[in-house]
């Protein structure tokens, strides 16, 4: 596993981050990422961590808490071993999603998932979308920063922000980390992910495999059911991106061929030996994706086929549809 040093807080982060979404289920709305199994999730997450990963991010919304109490499970006799991303200000009441960051409604989320965490304190507390509201950041920021002055609370972050919110978030509290869409397919933040790193703001990147379809198992147009989050919140499994996507999946076969790696491997690679990419997301269902995410780390991609790829995406103009 290689690591990265923080550098506000000093602290050492894996290179890849557990990311959860999937493993939270179906929500109340219907949405999710198809059949998930919890004994499954969890011997998934510590094989990850056998892997290296110290890192797992979570949010309440994630199965409306579900996949936070599956980390409760997973983290449960080594919780001094492993860091905790949780967030708030975005659930479901009413059947709609909300996004709201008011503190009294921060303070209520993050009661609730210390019981489901199991756990009496979070290392990274992160506002997971900006409030639609009308709550000013500041009066959220103040809120965040009594958690941290009372120990329940490590470290702070933005999640899905443009760099004004960011940079008003910065003027009245210490931003540890923010987390921002980047991979192959996506690099929509590319300009605030290179002005975090100038800014000392440490970067966790989510999208790294393009909700699956940078690994390459999915060759023909999927029928996910209408719900499913791979269909309705990322534009890859939709026309005209599919069909550049799986052009460019040829010039990631070659590389796999050429190193003898899977494509999941190369496009964390290619994410992670990014200077602005503290650690990327990446999700896993099974230990044998967690298996191969973290072996991922024993090579690398050399700076002739990065720029083989990127010139590729550029051809197919893959990256300017995702703005």
């Amino acid at each position: 596993m290689r690591y990265k040093t923080m550098k506000k807080s000093g602290e050492k982060i894996s290179a890849i981050t557990v990311g959860t979404w999937a493993i939270g289920g179906k929500n109340s709305m219907g949405g999710g990422y198809g059949e998930i199994d919890d004994q499954d999730s969890i011997e998934a997450i510590k094989a990850m961590i056998d892997g290296g990963v110290n890192l797992i991010d979570t949010a309440p919304i994630y199965g409306e808490g579900h996949s936070e109490e599956v980390v409760g499970k997973a983290i449960e006799g080594i919780r001094d071993k492993v860091l905790i991303a949780t967030k708030y200000g975005s659930y479901i009441e009413n059947g709609k999603g909300v996004h709201c960051s008011r503190p009294d409604s921060v303070l209520r989320e993050f009661d609730a998932s210390l019981k489901r965490l199991n756990t009496d304190y979070v290392d990274m507390y992160l506002m997971h979308w900006p409030d639609d509201l009308g709550t000013p950041i500041e009066d959220t920021m103040a809120c965040v920063n009594k958690l941290k002055e009372q120990g329940a609370v490590r470290m702070l972050g933005l999640c899905n922000s443009d760099r004004a919110l960011i940079e008003r978030a910065s003027a009245v509290a210490d931003i540890d980390i923010v987390q921002l869409p980047f991979s192959m397919v996506n690099q929509s933040a590319l300009s605030d992910l290179k002005w975090c790193e100038e800014n000392d703001i440490d970067v966790m990147t989510w999208g790294s495999l393009g909700a699956g379809i940078l690994t390459g198992a999915v060759r023909e147009k999927p029928n996910f059911d209408e719900k499913d989050f791979r269909a309705t919140f990322y534009p890859f499994y939709q026309e005209p991106m599919f069909s550049k996507i799986q052009e460019f999946l040829k010039t990631m076969d070659v590389l796999s061929e050429k190193y003898g790696k899977p494509l999941a491997q190369i496009a964390i690679n290619w994410s992670t030996q990014k200077s602005f990419v503290s650690t990327a997301l990446t999700g896993v269902r099974k230990v044998s994706e967690a298996q191969e995410n973290c072996a991922a780390f024993e090579w690398s991609l050399s700076d002739e086929d990065i720029a083989l790829l990127d010139a590729e995406l550029t051809r197919l103009e893959i990256t300017e549809a995702v703005a």
